[in-house]
């Protein structure tokens, strides 16, 4: 009854869906045995089964060049370590719905008096949402998360890298002249986003830095660096409390701290970003952007252009 061969079978009574002790134990005794739902858990547990979950582990079809990407990547972030040169991971986490809203996780409250929170977690049109992009300096374990109130774009995603050189960037690495980001293959930073490429030699322009950008593969989001070295903190540390504003978001990621020293620096971007913007063949003609030979669509460099 529970063997791998007939788990989906669907004109089998009992499913693999529904394969508890009680429900075993019924099946048996409608074949003639006697036997209760405590039986049933120790044979289980004799012939080696226990109560298993789903584990997120198969990504779909992998890139052939997926090992190879991972390798270039870490070679071109201890390059510019070596050198003294900043190396960043960036990505959007999770928009989060402000209100009384439940939150995941528990805290300590007085036994007996839960927090109370809203029933359904629908959209307050007048409290909006919070967009949080993370900027994550690799070398340093320090971060900047700018907060949005409308959009993720591409033109907020620069904007957050921006506020990062301007803040922080410019005084730990002065006399860099270079900067290496690495992110997704999709969302506001993706490969393919035009508008990304067209904010980024905006960025250097306004710099003088020669921006190196390095994808990673599809479906291998899970890896890049800030997923675990920054949001997962600030999801434990807002863990149990409802985001009614925009102060307690930029607050509660402000104050995430861990042993390993993770400062974090956050900030409210009140702009309103478009979605939907096209970025014109002629625009995007001049950017200059050089390819690398090892997969162009995933690695390149944006080079300021001379003014005057």
């Amino acid at each position: 009854m529970i063997s791998p061969t007939t788990r989906g079978d669907p004109t089998n009574p009992l499913r693999w869906t529904c394969k508890s002790t009680r429900q075993l134990a019924t099946e048996l005794r409608n074949q003639g045995f006697e036997v209760g739902a405590s039986t049933v858990r120790e044979l289980l547990s004799e012939q080696g089964y226990s109560l298993q979950a789903n584990r997120k582990t198969r990504e779909g079809n992998q890139h052939p060049d997926r090992n190879a990407q991972f390798e270039h990547i870490n070679s071109r972030v201890k390059a510019r370590k070596r050198l003294g040169e900043p190396a960043i991971s960036v990505d959007t986490k999770k928009k989060e719905k402000l209100g009384n809203m439940s939150n995941g996780g528990r805290e300590h409250e007085p036994k007996g008096r839960p927090r109370e929170t809203t029933t359904h977690d629908f959209l307050d049109k007048k409290k909006g949402k919070a967009v949080p992009y993370g900027v994550y300096d690799i070398h340093r374990n320090e971060a900047v998360v700018l907060v949005g109130i409308s959009h993720d774009t591409a033109e907020f995603a620069v904007a957050a890298i921006r506020l990062w050189w301007m803040r922080l960037g410019k005084k730990h690495y002065p006399s860099s002249k270079r900067l290496l980001i690495t992110a997704d293959s999709g969302g506001s930073n993706a490969s393919r986003n035009r508008l990304w490429k067209l904010e980024l030699q905006r960025l250097a322009d306004k710099t003088g830095l020669i921006i190196e950008v390095c994808h990673y593969p599809p479906g291998t989001s899970k890896w890049n660096k800030i997923e675990h070295r920054l949001f997962c903190h600030i999801t434990r540390n807002w863990r149990g409390v409802p985001l009614e504003t925009r102060e307690i978001v930029v607050s509660s990621i402000g104050n995430t701290r861990t042993t390993t020293g993770l400062e974090v620096h956050a900030w409210l971007d009140e702009k309103t970003y478009n979605k939907g913007i096209k970025v014109p063949n002629k625009d995007l003609s001049e950017c200059i952007i050089k390819r690398n030979k090892f997969h162009g669509d995933w690695n390149y460099e944006i080079h300021p252009r001379k003014t005057g």
